[in-house]
């Protein structure tokens, strides 16, 4: 995402890997704040990686959103509890049935106000009781974003669905 969209400072950025990315893409497209959201993948080793080499599950990057909110209409914490909701924290490498590395639960952080916010966050999470199982979030920073190919942008938007297989 370039950072023009950033709007001068005006705006954030956040990263997000939560499962196929194309749903979450879609849930964070719907919050008042998000100014754009664009798909694609980090966290990996692999140098311009196309969504064929990401799903071979060889290169260790996730398919993961960016987002660019505007923290007057939204907080990052905000966007945590978005994150959380999207999908099950506990369950390594695997979002319903989708499996492998590409698909974990990550938080990837661009400043250390980001990694305090992720860390309580989590914290908060697994002290709460919701779930039985541990909380398997990885926190990371924020490395080399690369966008996957357009016609995985706005995926379900540009065919008229508003959830993955409906």
């Amino acid at each position: 995402m370039t950072d023009e969209k950033l709007g001068e400072g005006k705006f954030q950025r956040a990263t997000f890997a939560a499962g196929c990315f194309w749903g979450v893409e879609q849930t964070f497209r719907q919050i008042e704040g998000v100014v754009d959201t664009e798909v694609g993948y980090t966290g990996g080793e692999f140098e311009k990686p196309t969504y064929n080499d990401v799903c071979s599950g060889q290169t260790g990057h996730a398919e993961s959103v960016e987002v660019i909110y505007n923290p007057e209409l939204i907080s990052y914490p905000e966007l945590l509890d978005v994150f959380w909701k999207t999908h099950d924290p506990t369950t390594l490498n695997r979002q319903g049935p989708d499996v492998g590395e590409q698909y974990r639960s990550v938080i990837f952080y661009h400043n250390p106000e980001q990694k305090e916010a992720a860390i309580n966050s989590k914290k908060e999470l697994e002290s709460s009781g919701r779930y039985r199982n541990p909380v398997v979030t990885q926190i990371l920073p924020a490395e080399k974003f690369w966008t996957a190919e357009e016609y995985h942008q706005r995926y379900l938007e540009k065919r008229g669905r508003r959830f993955c297989g409906l």
